[in-house]
């Protein structure tokens, strides 16, 4: 006897048909949408040297410039090369590229999305195409994150899309192209903004590290002495600062802490602000309109009501060890003992814990090295 067919599965059924058909009207489309740009592209192709000469004057812009390059830290060593922003740009001004990242599938259960990066010629027919596996993790101090928030997903889908979307485009343009667009970009870089001179670009490179505290020591250990920078440094120094701040590579990892350099500038600032600091009052601890000079005390963040530590690691404590610091050698010696307490258990602190941390490390740095000044009666 045959089964009877439930109302369920005769909705299940009618849903598989609807999506069906909604997929061929998709797969019709698409076609269609190729076959019209391909069509488009061998009926106006492009002109190759007016194709490159709109590249190369996009290349002297500063702004596609200064996006032009990056870096980051592998195995130990620093990896740099052209961004995914100057391979879209090329592809841009070439004309009648085809270029995009796909999620073809998410799985849930195994936490991983399949993609696909690819790069098409429409001209030439030539084309670059990547399938590839992005796992649902991030990769932390404590080990590998799940990720289970939609937008985290998807951010970490594009990121990891990014860089082989990037080699899929630069696989499809002339490699002279690439070549040519790296050397205006490094020439409109070494220009800087405007008419400036050398030494006035070297003043504000060095004035920029030191906003996110890199020494110039720190520089010059790595570049050489600042006085005999060529314009190729400067531009190096820039490469470097945006990959710091865009987190692509860590300050001590592109530029290592220098103890001479802090011996040296800590004994220089001590000399000359011995008298100054003598005759300074003590601040008051709250600010009220008797003592507008008092100095705040820490919030009730930095004071360690937001976070507990149980693993061992007194976190808040080092942070307030970092606060008091009298001088950078202390502040050195406090950042090497945090981080070797977490080298001993990575769980001690979160990610948000340790990046606090650097933050209050990095702006005690600042203050050690450009103290307030006192106003002279």
């Amino acid at each position: 006897m045959n089964n009877p067919v439930t109302p369920d599965q005769i909705h299940q059924q009618n849903r598989r048909e609807k999506l069906s058909q909604a997929t061929s009207v998709e797969q019709s489309r698409a076609v269609a949408e190729v076959q019209a740009a391909i069509v488009v592209a061998q009926q106006r192709p492009r002109h190759e040297p007016e194709a490159m000469k709109k590249a190369l004057e996009s290349c002297r812009q500063f702004a596609v410039a200064e996006g032009a390059f990056y870096k980051f830290p592998r195995g130990g060593q620093t990896v740099s090369g052209e961004s995914i922003s100057l391979a879209v740009e090329l592809a841009r001004c070439w004309g009648n590229i085809s270029y995009g990242i796909m999620e073809l599938a998410r799985d849930d259960d195994s936490h991983e999305s399949e993609m696909l990066a690819f790069g098409w010629d429409l001209e030439t027919n030539v084309q670059s195409r990547q399938t590839f596996i992005v796992p649902h993790k991030r990769d932390t101090k404590s080990g590998p994150k799940v990720l289970t928030d939609m937008r985290d997903i998807y951010e970490n889908n594009a990121n990891s899309g990014a860089r082989r979307l990037r080699e899929c485009i630069f696989r499809v343009l002339p490699p002279y192209l690439k070549e040519a667009a790296k050397r205006t970009c490094y020439e409109t870089l070494e220009k800087g903004e405007g008419d400036k001179p050398l030494a006035q670009s070297i003043a504000e490179a060095l004035a920029a590290f030191q906003s996110i505290g890199i020494s110039k020591a720190r520089l010059e250990a790595k570049l050489g002495d600042s006085r005999n920078w060529t314009s190729v440094d400067v531009v190096q120094s820039k490469v470097s600062y945006r990959s710091i701040t865009r987190r692509e590579v860590s300050a001590d990892e592109e530029f290592p802490r220098v103890d001479v350099e802090d011996v040296a500038e800590e004994a220089k600032r001590i000399t000359g602000s011995a008298a100054a600091a003598k005759a300074k009052p003590k601040a008051a601890d709250t600010i009220t309109q008797d003592s507008p000079n008092a100095e705040e005390g820490p919030s009730d963040t930095d004071r360690g009501e937001a976070h507990t530590d149980t693993n061992g690691v007194d976190v808040e404590a080092f942070k307030q060890r970092a606060r008091q610091a009298a001088t950078i050698i202390d502040l050195n010696s406090i950042d090497t003992e945090f981080k070797a307490a977490l080298k001993e258990d990575p769980d001690a602190a979160t990610d948000e814990q340790f990046d606090e941390f650097d933050a209050v490390v990095n702006a005690r740095v600042k203050t050690l090295r450009n103290p307030p000044k006192t106003e002279e009666k």
